[in-house]
């Protein structure tokens, strides 16, 4: 497997990016969820990718990883919706890639964002959202009742004073992206401790900072992409797990069932169940779809 390290602008700034030369002209656009960076998102999933033919570009959102962008790991949905289009833009100017055949990946929050990505651009050609979160408001009440009251008071504490500390000016106030029931964190489901051995078992990741401002805790409730599913018009491959605690299939299931070209795919486990038990069923299903949305197009 070979990989160059690269960069494309995107707003104000510039998002860093592995890309991993294809030889199919097909490319698959691939970036994780809230504090998750490009490899400990992707490298598992990309490597299949990469050796079934297609060129990958997995990227950090802007503000967090290498991507640019200050002050740092803050969540803003719009930022990062841009990033995914400017990542597209910029995969369709690759020398190994037919501008046609782009597909875009993303799980859990990146998950979540392909919805209305997948709605807004034409060009892309298909799209898989990995256990996406597209509907905060129906997850929430489930993530609130993990927290103890101590923890949500504290957390929703942290977030308030973090949201007007960056309307001074101040640095963001950090929070854990997940803990354990009690801890003051994003995120306190029973799978939410599940994403180091999922993403990094080997501890390779030593630069991967699991935190992220705290300011976030306020605004993913209304976060719901999954309106937007009635909008897309390229294939589109939702992969669920059934025992999901983080962000619940049922959302996912419907919001697919809105999208007029979708599949779903339905795997046994937990959040993150396709990087640990259930990962050769979902790379084999991911890659069957790529497969068969990004082939060559006939000569007309």
């Amino acid at each position: 497997m070979q990989r160059e390290k690269v960069r494309f602008a995107s707003g104000d700034t510039s998002c860093a990016a592995w890309h991993y030369p294809g030889s199919n002209g097909g490319c698959v656009i691939m970036a994780g969820g809230t504090s998750v960076t490009k490899e400990p998102a992707s490298d598992l999933f990309a490597a299949r990718f990469n050796d079934a033919g297609f060129a990958v570009l997995a990227f950090d959102h802007r503000r967090f990883g290498e991507s640019g962008g200050a002050p740092r790991q803050i969540v803003r949905f719009d930022e990062q919706i841009a990033d995914w289009h400017a990542a597209i833009d910029y995969a369709a100017t690759l020398p190994d890639v037919d501008p046609d055949r782009i597909a875009a990946w993303g799980f859990s929050l990146a998950g979540g964002h392909l919805f209305q990505v997948a709605a807004d651009h034409p060009r892309l050609a298909c799209a898989i959202a990995q256990t996406p979160l597209v509907d905060g408001r129906a997850v929430a009440p489930h993530a609130l009742r993990a927290m103890t009251p101590l923890a949500l008071l504290r957390l929703f504490g942290r977030g308030v004073a973090d949201a007007v500390g960056g309307l001074a000016g101040r640095p963001p106030l950090l929070v854990p992206t997940a803990g354990v029931r009690g801890a003051v964190a994003s995120l306190t489901t029973p799978d939410a401790m599940d994403a180091d051995r999922a993403l990094d078992p080997d501890r390779r990741h030593t630069t991967w900072e699991q935190t992220v401002a705290a300011r976030i805790a306020l605004r993913i409730g209304g976060y719901r992409p999954g309106r937007h599913a009635g909008r897309i018009r390229c294939p589109l491959l939702v992969v669920v797990c059934d025992q999901d605690q983080s962000v619940l299939p049922g959302p996912a299931v419907r919001a697919a069932h809105d999208a007029p070209r979708s599949e779903v795919v339905h795997l046994t486990g937990r959040h993150y169940a396709p990087f640990l038990e259930s990962h050769e069923q979902a790379v084999s299903a991911e890659i069957s779809f790529l497969h068969r949305h990004l082939a060559p197009r006939p000569p007309r």
